[in-house]
This record gives structure tokens, C-alpha cells and sequence, in this order.
């Protein structure tokens, strides 16, 4: 029988998913089932509506060899398990006469932990060891949150967090979840066959895909110990975010109440000589944290080294020490022992790499109002580990709708280790960037205006002519508004300042659950929605419902972000030009985001609205607004006034 051509594969999972050939989904299954063929790398970028989910699924489905699919979102997890993949099987299986199995793989601690949840959590020592569920108060939210949770464990068939609804506060989930190093293990668990954890790892080896994560991806490459199975083909969905997420995994932290906690778990089984140590070192550690000031340590303190070093040494004689000693008077040791020890090894571990200072990390202290001081250490850059861990056992195809800044690959490509598109070398990973385009005609959807007369933003100063100009804007639009801001305070500042001038609803993020703001944003059209990161990001709201989308400034990094002047810094000292490569590469990434909230659909029409001049004025404003999205430009407000009241009373008209 000859082998189905990929035309007649798209083809079948397009209708069974009830979408819509497009041209650019063609181009991107094309680039991809060649990549996989031939065991190189490939950098797509497919926009909006390109339907890329089936663009990248059906040529690895035909491939028949393991792929493992990572994305960054749970939203998008959820739509490649529950919708795409289930129809696009369906679809193939006569084509291909073999049906592809797939399943879902997160982190140990996204599951239901079921000895915790029967046997009660080895609880801090002020507290004592008790059944959490007789102790939370069934009335307080806690309690009722614990109750949901044993109730739900009877029913559920995967025990996975995000399955359970409505979701349950964090602290309630910590009390019937462990991480992998908490974990007693199947073998030495009593409910090691029932285990939720470990049914979703062996689904996932039995899988031909594997849905998981960026986290768990950025897991299984650095700490060397393989969580997901081996597999022929890795797909990188929202690529965009992979390079922030694998350095959140290789980022360590210390705190003095994560050290007290590490004490106090540990106290009970070593002995005294250890537990004093330990207690005594985590005492000079909460001094030295007591007179942190925010910001990079270039070198570390003489008096921080010398506490972090005796953190670590108290911290290695702990963890010997608890291997030896047993003590019938704790219930349940096991459980307690583990979890002791794996807070115990993140201190060690965490002091251990700061005090070897390599040149490659860099520290710093933070202070957050709530929780006191931080002592934070994270890798200047990731590339070289990307390069090393992603590239070089298997073909890697990267998506998103924003990979091509200022023109091209070669900024995202660098920031995931690889050379510029093109330069050969034996030990350099050979990829291709693909640009398919988008579905949407730009030009005509959607206009690009620039507030060239407004003051150029200061760092802290009130900016009543944005706020006067956004007020216009929304006014024009009928609201309709997403305002997308670079921070919290200025969101804030904006919603009280509107709310007392418009008559329009403003939502602003934090006041509700994200998901609950999006659906009220949606449902009426003359509702606005404020927030900062997350919703540059995390929006999908087609039709007219959101037809102005306004950013109060180019969103550079803060200067005094410890990490990003570091990697600024790095590149300059290498030759490079800093700026551009660390704070324009980054704004440029969230304004495309932010601007592709605009057009979700091909019937979208609106204005993306930037109140920071800098984008028309500036030298490096023509790569920002090369990144973003082809929209008619223009600087003339009065245009822009006239296009969203247009919009408006064409929506009004419709009925919307």
C-alpha cells in the first residue's frame, strides 16, 4: 500500500477538526516533516489563525517515531490533549492504519500525592504531626478546600490539579501534593500502585506523543535524571517563553524562613550536635538577610560567604547524619525523613553554588513587602545549556507566532544557543527559520498608531497627557479596551483615575480569578480590561470585544533588574551591543504579544494604540515596529479617533 501524502493527511485532520486549509499551515507541516526526516532544527513562525497546532502534529504523527510536544500554557496543553489530538488520531488512523497514542506528563507535584492525603503531612514542628484534615476547620476555606480534595480523590481519574474544578488555593494543594524529591518512591510507598504521578509517567512511555510542559522540559535537561521517555522528535510550542521558563527552573532561592523550616524538619532526626550546628548557621544567615538591600552582589559580602558557608557545611552534616538515625517516636518516618532531606539538599545546594561563584551565575537580594529578604541566584545566560541539552540528540522544531525580530531568527536563535542561520561547523546545530505568515490581512484589520507627542516616559513620574490620550482612545472606541501596561502600578493608577472619568466598565487583573476577568471582558463590549504581564500574553478575544489595544510604553526591562543588566552587561564586555540584545529583544517580544492580541479572527478590525513616542522617534524604534505585526501606520491621532469611532458604530450596526 503506498504511504497517505502529507497533503491527504492535513487535509483529513483539517476537516475533522473543522478548520480551514490554509497556506501557511501547508508551508509549516512542509518545513517540518523535512526537519524530522532529516534530523535537523527548525524555527517556524506561523501567526494567528495559521491553525500551526495540526501544522506540527501531522507530520510528526506520520513520522511514527515518539514526539514529545512542550508548551508553556496549560490553556494550550489542554487544547492539544483534549481537542486536537483526540480528532486529528481519529482523522489519520485509516490513513495511516495504525492510531497514534498520546498522553499528558507534568511535574510530580501537579498530581494528587494519595499517602499525603491519607496519612497527613509531616508537618512543621510548632504545629506538630496531625491529620490536616481534623485540624483545618471544616467552615474556614482551607478546610473546605481539604474536604473538595478527599472527596475529589475518590473520583478522579488522573488526580491532576488542573482537572479539578472549581481549583483550590495553593496552600491547600501543598497539603496533599509532594515534589519529586519529597517522594518516598512507588517501591517504598503503600500507595505506590494507585500512584497518579506514576500512572502519568507510564502512560507517557507508552505514548507515541507526549504533551508536557516547558518547566518539566527545562527538568529533564538540566538535572540530568530523564523525566519524560526518550523520544525522536521535540516540539517547542510558544517558544517565545522557553528561554524565561528554563531560567526559572535553573534559578535557586534562599530565605530565612526556608532555612527555620529545613531546621525544624530536620531537628528531630539527626543528632543534637548536627541539629545546634544547623540552628546556629541558620541564625547568622537571618542576620546577614536582615540589612540585604535590593540589587546584584558583583562579588558576594564577606559576611554572606561566611554564613552561606556555614550554611553549607551545617547542611552536608545534616544530610549524613539523617541517613544513620531512626526514631520511633515519629510517626510515619519515611515521609518525614524525605521531606526533611529535600529541604535540607536545596539549602545545600543553593549555598554550595553561590559560595563556588562562578563567573557564569549571577546573585542577587530581593525584598518583597510580604516576605522579607531573598538571596537569589540564577544563570547569566541559558544558550549554552540549550545548545548542549536540546539540540543535540534529536530534531527540535520551535513555534510561536513571535520567534522573527527586527526581521529575523538570528535574536531568538542566539538566545537559544544557536548561530546565526546558516554558519556551518561540525559542533554548531544546522536549523532553518520559516516564516509562514498569518491568515490575516494586517493592513487592512488593524492600524498601528504611535502617540509621537506625547512626553517621553520617566521612570516614576505621573503621566496625566497619557492618561488624557487614553481616556480619548477609549471614549472613540466605545470601550472595547485591553490595556496592556509595564506595571502593576500603573495599571492600578490608570483603572482609578478612568473609572472616575468614563462611564465604562474597567476591569483591572487581581480583583478576580484571570480566567473570570477574560470571560466578563469578553461577554460585554463597552467593558475594558487592565493588567500588566499576563494579559500581553494570555488574551484571546475574537470579534468586538476588544478593537483598541493599548500599551502605556515600550515594555524594556526595569534598570534595575539584577539578571537583565547582568546579560546586558555580558554582552557589551563581549562586543555586542547590550541594549539591543537583552532590553530591545525583550520589549520586542512582549509588543508583539500584546499587538497579536488585537486580530484574533479574520473578521477583527481595530488600532493598537502605543502612548510612548520613543516607538517613532527613537533609533531602535523601526526594529520594535518591525517585529510587530504589519499594521497601517501612522501618528496622526485624529486618525486613529476617527478609525475606532468607525469601528465602534460599524460593530454598534451589527448588533455587538
Amino acid at each position: 500500500m503506498t504511504k497517505p501524502s502529507l497533503p491527504d493527511l492535513l487535509h483529513a485532520a483539517v476537516t475533522a477538526v473543522g478548520g480551514t486549509e490554509r497556506p501557511g499551515q501547508a508551508a509549516m507541516a512542509e518545513a517540518v516533516a523535512e526537519a524530522v526526516d532529516d534530523n535537523s532544527h527548525l524555527l517556524v513562525q506561523a501567526g494567528t489563525g495559521t491553525g500551526k497546532s495540526l501544522g506540527y502534529l501531522v507530520p510528526a504523527l506520520a513520522h511514527g517515531e515518539r514526539v514529545v510536544v512542550a508548551t508553556a500554557t496549560l490553556a494550550l496543553q489542554r487544547q492539544l490533549v483534549e481537542r486536537d489530538l483526540p480528532r486529528t488520531v481519529d482523522a489519520l488512523h485509516p490513513l495511516l492504519r495504525r492510531r497514534p497514542q498520546f498522553a499528558m506528563l507534568k511535574g510530580r507535584s501537579n498530581y494528587l500525592c494519595l499517602h499525603r492525603l491519607h496519612e497527613g503531612v509531616p508537618q512543621d514542628e510548632e504545629e506538630g504531626l496531625f491529620d490536616q484534615f481534623e485540624a483545618a476547620a471544616p467552615s474556614s476555606k482551607l478546610g473546605q478546600d481539604l474536604l473538595r480534595l478527599r472527596d475529589w480523590s475518590d473520583e478522579t481519574e488522573s488526580g491532576d490539579r488542573d482537572d479539578l474544578t472549581p481549583g483550590v488555593s495553593d496552600r491547600a494543594w501543598a497539603q496533599v501534593s509532594v515534589s519529586s524529591r519529597e517522594c518516598l518512591g512507588a517501591s517504598k510507598c503503600a500507595y505506590g500502585a494507585e500512584c497518579f504521578a506514576e500512572m502519568a509517567r507510564e502512560r507517557a512511555k507508552l505514548a507515541d506523543v507526549v504533551v508536557t510542559n516547558h518547566a518539566l522540559l527545562a527538568i529533564d535537561a538540566i538535572e540530568g535524571a530523564p523525566v519524560l521517555p526518550q523520544h525522536e522528535v521535540l516540539i517547542v510550542d510558544e517558544a517565545h517563553e522557553l528561554v524565561s521558563r528554563v531560567t526559572g527552573v535553573a534559578t535557586g532561592e534562599l530565605t530565612p524562613g526556608q532555612v527555620n523550616r529545613a531546621v525544624r524538619r530536620a531537628a528531630k532526626l539527626v543528632n543534637e550536635k548536627a541539629a545546634d550546628a544547623l540552628q546556629t548557621a541558620s541564625e547568622g544567615f537571618e542576620r546577614v538577610m536582615e540589612l540585604a538591600l535590593p540589587g546584584r552582589l558583583e562579588e558576594v559580602p564577606e559576611d554572606l560567604n561566611y554564613a552561606l558557608l556555614a550554611l553549607r557545611d551545617a547542611a552536608r552534616t545534616v544530610i549524613s547524619a539523617l541517613g544513620a538515625t531512626r526514631d520511633k517516636s515519629v510517626q510515619d518516618e519515611d515521609a518525614v525523613r524525605k521531606q526533611a532531606l529535600a529541604s535540607v539538599e536545596t539549602i545545600h545546594g543553593v549555598a554550595e553554588r553561590i559560595t563556588q561563584g562562578s563567573e557564569y551565575d549571577v546573585v542577587w537580594y530581593e525584598r518583597h513587602d510580604r516576605f522579607g529578604a531573598s538571596l537569589r541566584v540564577a544563570p547569566l545566560s541559558v544558550s549554552g545549556l540549550l545548545r548542549e541539552k536540546l539540540f543535540t540528540e534529536r530534531s527540535v522544531v520551535l513555534t510561536s507566532a513571535t520567534l522573527k525580530l527586527g526581521g529575523d531568527f538570528n535574536g531568538v536563535g542566539a538566545s537559544l544557543g544557536l548561530a546565526p542561520e546558516g554558519t556551518a561547523g561540525d559542533d554548531l546545530p544546522q536549523w532553518k527559520g520559516l516564516d509562514v505568515g498569518s491568515p490575516f490581512d494586517y493592513p487592512k484589520q488593524g492600524i498601528l498608531y504611535v502617540a509621537r507627542h506625547l512626553a517621553t516616559p520617566g521612570r516614576e513620574a505621573s503621566r496625566t497627557d497619557m492618561l488624557d490620550e487614553l481616556a480619548e482612545l477609549m471614549e472613540a472606541a466605545g470601550g472595547r479596551t485591553l490595556g496592556l501596561f509595564s506595571s502593576m502600578r500603573a495599571a492600578q493608577a490608570a483603572a482609578e483615575e478612568l473609572r472616575g472619568r468614563l462611564d465604562k466598565p474597567i476591569l483591572l487583573q487581581g480583583e478576580e480569578t484571570l480566567g473570570e476577568l477574560i470571560k466578563n471582558f469578553a461577554a460585554a463590549p463597552e467593558t475594558c480590561l487592565f493588567g500588566t504581564l499576563s494579559l500581553w500574553q494570555g488574551v484571546d478575544v475574537p470579534g468586538a470585544g476588544c478593537q483598541l489595544v493599548v500599551m502605556d510604553r515600550i515594555p524594556f526591562p526595569r534598570p534595575d533588574d539584577p539578571l537583565m543588566s547582568a546579560r546586558q552587561k555580558a554582552v557589551e564586555e563581549a562586543g555586542g551591543n547590550g541594549f539591543m540584545a537583552v532590553a530591545a529583544t525583550h520589549a520586542a517580544l512582549l509588543m508583539a504579544q500584546g499587538a497579536g492580541r488585537l486580530v484574533r479572527a479574520t473578521g477583527d478590525r481595530g488600532v493598537v494604540a502605543v502612548l510612548d513616542p520613543r516607538l517613532a522617534n527613537a533609533r531602535y524604534g523601526s526594529y520594535l515596529r518591525a517585529s510587530l505585526p504589519d499594521f497601517w501606520y501612522t501618528t496622526d491621532r485624529n486618525q486613529a479617533r476617527r478609525s475606532l469611532a468607525a469601528i465602534d458604530a460599524a460593530a454598534k450596526a451589527d448588533g455587538k
